[in-house]
Formats: C-alpha cells, sequence, structure tokens
C-alpha cells in the first residue's frame, strides 16, 4: 500500500516517545494479562477467543499449498501453525490461504493443527466453512481494461488461479452451516449508492459490459452462526478486501476496497442482499463479530480510512482496539515511512517494506458488536528477546506479513 511522502523534523525526539511507549505498553499489558493469568482455568471457562490470521499461506498454481502441508518439512506452513497453536483461538478467520473446491488442503493444515507442531500442543477444530470464492474465478471479460482477457485482473477476485490466497474460517465451537449466508456473488453495482470506477470522460471503466458482471467482494463477504458454549449465537462476519492500490486514475481498487467496508455498514442496517444460494436476506439483529482483513488503516496509508473512522465512532463496531509491545519496537527500529505516520504503531497488525513504504499498518480487525463483554484483545507480536518474538522474525523472513489479532468475549 501506498502513501503520501512527508518530511518529519526531530526524529530523534520522536524515537525516544516511542521508546517510551514501549514501557508504558508492557505496564499496560500486564495489567490486563496478570489478572488473567492469576484467575486460572476459570477465565478460561468463561471466555471465547476469537481471532483473525493472514497468514500467507499462498502459492503460485493450484495444489502446491497441499504439497507443501503433506510434505511436512515446509517451515512456513509450520510457523503460520505454531502462531495459532500458541493462541490456541477458539473460532479463526484464516486468511491468505489456497482453496480448493473439496477443501482437501484445509482438511490438510486441520490436521496439522491436530496433531501440534514443534513445542505447541495440538489443538482440533472440528468445524469449518470454506466455500467457493471469487479470487480467481475467471469472468470472462476484461475487468481491468488492459484490452486482454483470463489475466489475474480479469477475474472476479484477483488471482492466477481459482481460490488463490483465499479464506477459511475454523472452530471448535459447532458453526450453524445450514444458515451460514455467502455473498461472494453479490455485484458491486447491487450495493446502494456504489462506487463504481469511471473514466475521464465519465462512462463506465473498463464498460458497461464488465461493470454489469463485476462483483464486489474480493474473496467473500460471510454471514456464519456460531453457538456459545452457554447455548447464545454470534454471527461471524468474515470479509477479505481488495488492496486499495496497484490500479489507475479509475482507482478501481480503491474504490471497491470503500465499498467492500460500506456492504457490511449496510448490511448491519438492515438492507437486503441475494446470497450466492438465491436467497434475499437481511441481518438478524444478533450479536455479531467482524472478522476481516480490511487492507485500511484508520489513520495512515491508502483505503477507505474515513469510512472506517467514522463506522468506529458512530458505534457500529465496538474497538478494542488490540494492541502489542512488538508493532511500536518494530516501527521505531526499521524507521522509514514509520517515522511520518500518525497512527499508533503498537496497534499495527502488519509489516510491510518501510522504504517507500508502505511500512506497518493496522489493517487487520476483530470487531464486536458494541452488545457483547469483552475480558481482554491482543496482537501476537512480541518483540525480540521476549518468548515468541523468535517466531515472529521467521515467520517475517518466510513471507508472513501481518500478525495474529484475537479478542476474548465473555
Amino acid at each position: 500500500m501506498v502513501r503520501d511522502a512527508a518530511c518529519v523534523s526531530q526524529t530523534g525526539g520522536r524515537n525516544i516517545r516511542r521508546l517510551f511507549s514501549v514501557v508504558h505498553r508492557y505496564c499496560r499489558l500486564l495489567c490486563i494479562l496478570l489478572p488473567v493469568a492469576l484467575s486460572g482455568v476459570s477465565a478460561q471457562a468463561q471466555a471465547v477467543r476469537v481471532a483473525v490470521f493472514n497468514a500467507g499461506l499462498s502459492r503460485d498454481g493450484p495444489g502446491l499449498l497441499l504439497r507443501d502441508i503433506l510434505k511436512g518439512d515446509d517451515q512456513q506452513v509450520a510457523v503460520a501453525a505454531e502462531v495459532i497453536l500458541r493462541m490456541r483461538p477458539d473460532i479463526l478467520l484464516l486468511l491468505g490461504f489456497d482453496h480448493d473446491a473439496e477443501n482437501r488442503t484445509l482438511n490438510a493444515f486441520r490436521a496439522l493443527l491436530r496433531q501440534g507442531v514443534a513445542q505447541a500442543e495440538g489443538l482440533d477444530y472440528p468445524y469449518a466453512y470454506s466455500p467457493p470464492q471469487n479470487a480467481g474465478q475467471q469472468s470472462g471479460l476484461d475487468l481491468d481494461g488492459d484490452g486482454l482477457l483470463r489475466g489475474p485482473a480479469d477475474a472476479f477476485g484477483f488471482g492466477e488461479f481459482r481460490g488463490q490466497g483465499g479464506m477459511a474460517i475454523l472452530s471448535r465451537l459447532p458453526l450453524d452451516l445450514a444458515e451460514a449466508r455467502d455473498f461472494a456473488t453479490v455485484l458491486w453495482r447491487d450495493l446502494a449508492e456504489p462506487d463504481l470506477p469511471v473514466k475521464a470522460d465519465g462512462s463506465p471503466f473498463p464498460s458497461a459490459q464488465a461493470q454489469a458482471v463485476m462483483r464486489l467482494s474480493s474473496f467473500g463477504h460471510w454471514d456464519v452462526p456460531v453457538t456459545l458454549p452457554d447455548g447464545r449465537r454470534i454471527h461471524l462476519l468474515a470479509s477479505y478486501s481488495s488492496p486499495p492500490v496497484f490500479d489507475g486514475p479509475e482507482d478501481i481498487n480503491g474504490r471497491r476496497n470503500r465499498d467492500e467496508l460500506r456492504f457490511w455498514e449496510q448490511y448491519l442496517r438492515g438492507n437486503p442482499f441475494t446470497t450466492a444460494r438465491d436467497l434475499t436476506v437481511s441481518f438478524a439483529a444478533e450479536p455479531f463479530v467482524l472478522l476481516a482483513d480490511l487492507n485500511t488503516d484508520p489513520v495512515d496509508g491508502d483505503g477507505a480510512r474515513a469510512k472506517l473512522r467514522e463506522l468506529l465512532a458512530r458505534g457500529v463496531f465496538a474497538d478494542p482496539a488490540p494492541e502489542s509491545s512488538g508493532g511500536t519496537v518494530a516501527s521505531a527500529r526499521q524507521d522509514g515511512i514509520n517515522l511520518t505516520q500518525a497512527g499508533d504503531p503498537g496497534l499495527d497488525t502488519a509489516d510491510w517494506r518501510d522504504d517507500p513504504g508502505p511500512g506497518n499498518l493496522r489493517v487487520d480487525y476483530v470487531l464486536p458488536s458494541p452488545a457483547l463483554s469483552l475480558r481482554g484483545a491482543g496482537v501476537f507480536w512480541p518483540p525480540p528477546g521476549q518468548e515468541g518474538g523468535d517466531l515472529v522474525a521467521r515467520g517475517q523472513e518466510l513471507g508472513i506479513r501481518h500478525r495474529l489479532v484475537w479478542v476474548d468475549i465473555e
């Protein structure tokens, strides 16, 4: 993601403030985590951990990720699995994971998690949801306006093959799959007041014919009910948005990124949409948790920053502001564009290149409905020298740019 460059004076003073922020953050984390640790098993019994993790487990062709999982010696797969097993979420939205029609790759990864890796004890996810997605599904039309067909950007969602870098829900708690709603086939133009791209002369980009079939979701928008241990249900709202860059003056990716977020605003407001099963439905007014890589930071970088800030300010979502000390340390050490950013680096969830950017940003979210009570939240990003710090560093070297974000719901 790209953002405007800016000159910042008194860089040394900024770094000192960031270092003081690290100390402050350690104290805050102790205040949150120590009571939970002292309360032992009873604290875990009363909370459900919900997480999102863009593990970056995508390959250049279909079947290659399955091959790497089954080989048993792929270091990137092992690191991603260990991160999950260390944090042990009850419900996980797994992103950046290649999808196949029979979910063989996902089932192989579930088996790996059940078995355990390294020093991490295994964990069983008996419930899963991962329907067909838009990434790599060819539209048959020129959707990016380059005059060619069957390129990765001519698919309903960018992808070299069907399901590349997709999404899946893993759960230890029962998912109501009969009531699951998959909105991957919703057309972009079906959104209320869609922000569709236009050419310089105001005509549809790349063509009216293309806009007639353009889907809104890069991968999918899902509403999947889950039953909690006490019998209550919450809705898992899951999505994975386009990066708002890699386009031209028509800003097709930026506009799509913004409207993928606006979908949730309209759905929660009660607007009806048609699912992949051809059912027209609106949202049931029940507690929910939004799990997403929105590819947008509320303050820095490109994307739907203003819209996201608006939704958080209006209370559409409760923001537990998960944080880490590792994000603050990384921002101070890496310098570069990070020093021009206005957002709190402790809230960052992804570590991208720092020169020329985009640097470290907050793009991964667990946003519960305001009615839910929360016990804690965090980003798995321990700094170097702390337990887990080496694991994060190895993952970064292996291409895992995002950090697992978790929230404990009471």
